[in-house]
């Protein structure tokens, strides 16, 4: 396990500026996902996105800190094996990872980072494979939750746009929930409603959906 080589706050507003309303988003986030699992409890929960840039990952590492900064044990899980960005904003190097765990023919050890952040550790993506579907699909993926989850509280899995590649759909049927991530004035309603449609083919659990770069209201002071 390696320490972080850059600073968080650059990247985190949770870290940054936790006073600010964006971070009180995600801090209302969190509370909603833990209250949405009261009958059934989340202890893997994939974030994607319809569509590129709409802000998935920022979310992920955003919630997760909110996460562990309420005494929850977390593992966050770079499985965007083709556009991986974990890495960049957690500052750690990417040698090894996801793509090197499911490899290995043993169960060693899980290749984690720690973020910087107390309770919050890191695995980046490792090495791109040519064919990313199968290997989140494979039957070693199966066995790496289970080994996953098991030292922590909750598991956050980053994927690729559900839209615009199979990863997130070959994933989403062995997690407890999904998160859906669109951005105000990018995504387009007909992306928006057809991910939608491709998680519940798959028979995903929705817990809800985040909205990125909405605006406050006039008069907002909470």
């Amino acid at each position: 396990m390696t320490t972080p080589g850059a600073s968080l706050e650059a990247n985190l507003i949770t870290l940054r500026d936790p006073g600010s309303a964006a971070a009180e988003a995600y801090r209302t986030l969190r509370t909603n996902i833990l209250f949405s699992s009261l009958d059934r409890p989340l202890h893997t929960l994939l974030v994607t996105s319809s569509s590129p840039d709409e802000g998935k990952s920022l979310t992920l590492a955003n919630l997760a800190v909110t996460m562990a900064q309420a005494e929850q044990r977390v593992l966050v899980v770079d499985c965007d094996l083709r556009r991986p960005s974990l890495h960049t904003i957690f500052g750690l190097p990417n040698e090894r990872g996801l793509t090197s765990a499911l490899l290995e023919t043993t169960d060693g050890p899980l290749p984690v980072q720690r973020s910087g952040v107390p309770g919050l550790i890191v695995m980046t993506s490792g090495p791109l494979p040519p064919r990313p579907a199968d290997l989140l699909g494979s039957r070693r993926m199966g066995v790496l939750i289970e080994q996953m989850r098991a030292g922590v509280d909750i598991v956050l899995f980053d994927t690729p746009p559900v839209v615009a590649a199979t990863d997130a759909s070959a994933l989403a049927p062995r997690v407890d929930g999904v998160l859906l991530v669109l951005q105000a004035g990018h995504t387009r309603r007909d992306r928006a409603r057809e991910a939608r449609q491709l998680l519940e083919q798959v028979k995903a659990n929705i817990v809800g959906v985040v909205l990125n770069g909405a605006k406050l209201e006039r008069g907002y002071s909470y």
